[in-house]
């Protein structure tokens, strides 16, 4: 090869290196009564579904129990080996809702920093802080925060002042955290038109933290054939045979990811212009199913029979990117610690840690509404002992950073 394309192709294999982009894929799902609707096979037509998109992080709400959250695992996202993890689940704590929140995300590219729960009147508004695993984490953390949330359905003016306290409960919360924050809000928002007072008061330039809605796309949504891009419900003509939920085909968008607006200008973290779709929605399909031969298009017959089946709302999906670089190692949390003697503990819980890990590692114990009670620091030992006397009896999750792993464990 000549000397100087020997030097032209070196150069651009260098500048690719300096200007790459790592992608962040995100999908946001109601999935409906999960997992006791009908049909019974839907932890499988999840898999289809999620197989067809790879998300980095996958939202979701309409979650029963966390049985159903361990069976999306298990069974959905982890069936062909993949490392996805889950935040720890809570049940509502927001009224008389049984209906909760969920999140997972790939081990490889984040782990759990925090958890919180901001409660409303009518449901809760999960929040899920992660951590990107870069290679300079311990000294430059990129952190995602996220809120996953299910607003009150419904037409009418109690319903959408409803919708408004419960987003004002969120806005007034994110008022105490860092305002140059990564914010993702993400749910079934039940918001009819752009000019509801909750969707308005998202996009309030005022607030400490303002949203934008990538799609940008202001306008009475509901029933209108021109917003039939963007209509995630429903899915279906009847709700017959499926235990409920919506009929009346495609009219409604209902289902959201916002981002906060630093997510539009930075490197750090950038929102992927035209990256924001109704997952399935072939933009011809307004008042039909999904599944209708006359809704092809680019999203194929075999995913629109999936969708048809899961749920009656239809995924949102949006990318991110990154200028950061990933980190070539991670351990996953059966690596980092073991529990030699159980985790179901009296009064001392003990840990082995993992010796390539020692270093100056710091436990911290949640209870099961996300509160942080006590914070222990190791510095070295492969051995340790935390003395839980003082705990109440009940479950608790155990947090490792740097890390950011979490195990469970039960006092008794």
């Amino acid at each position: 090869m000549p000397l100087k394309k020997y030097i032209l192709y070196l150069l651009l294999f260098v500048f690719q290196g300096l200007f790459a982009q790592e992608t962040i894929k995100t999908m946001f799902y109601n999935v409906f009564d999960f997992p006791s609707a009908p049909p019974s096979n839907r932890p499988v037509l999840l898999k289809g579904i999620l197989d067809t998109y790879d998300p980095d992080i996958f939202m979701i709400c309409e979650l029963e129990n966390e049985f159903g959250a361990d069976l999306i695992l298990n069974n959905s996202l982890n069936a062909n080996g993949t490392s996805y993890e889950r935040a720890p689940y809570f049940d509502n704590q927001s009224g008389n809702a049984e209906l909760q929140q969920m999140m997972y995300f790939k081990s490889e590219k984040f782990s759990l920093a925090a958890i919180d729960i901001i409660t409303t009147t009518v449901r809760d508004i999960n929040r899920y802080r992660l951590l990107m695993n870069t290679i300079d984490q311990a000294t430059n953390p990129l952190y995602l925060d996220i809120y996953v949330t299910h607003l009150k359905s419904s037409t009418g003016t109690s319903n959408q002042q409803l919708r408004l306290q419960m987003v004002t409960q969120l806005t007034n919360y994110l008022a105490a955290i860092d305002s140059d924050s990564y914010v993702i809000f993400a749910g079934d928002l039940n918001v009819y038109t752009a000019s509801e007072p909750a969707y308005q008061h998202l996009l309030d330039p005022d607030n400490s933290i303002t949203f934008a809605d990538p799609i940008d796309a202001p306008g009475s949504w509901n029933n209108n054939a021109s917003f039939s891009y963007l209509h995630t419900q429903s899915t279906r003509l009847s709700s017959s045979g499926f235990g409920g939920g919506a009929g009346g085909g495609l009219d409604d968008r209902f289902d959201f990811i916002l981002l906060s607006e630093n997510m539009f200008d930075n490197p750090e973290m950038t929102y992927v212009e035209n990256s924001y779709k109704a997952y399935g929605n072939n933009s011809n399909c307004f008042n039909d199913r999904i599944d209708s031969p006359e809704c092809n298009g680019l999203y194929e017959q075999s995913l629109r029979d999936n969708l048809y089946l899961m749920s009656d709302h239809l995924p949102v999906v949006m990318e991110l990117q990154t200028d950061r670089t990933l980190s070539s190692s991670n351990f996953t949390a059966t690596e980092l610690i073991t529990f030699p003697k159980g985790n179901v503990t009296s009064d001392i819980l003990e840990l082995k840690i993992n010796n390539q890990v020692l270093n100056q590692l710091e436990f911290e114990i949640y209870n099961v509404l996300g509160q942080k009670i006590n914070t222990v620091n190791n510095s070295n030992n492969q051995q340790i002992q935390i003395d839980l006397s003082g705990v109440a009896s009940g479950m608790y999750y155990l947090k490792v950073a740097p890390y950011n792993k979490t195990y469970k464990f039960i006092k008794r």
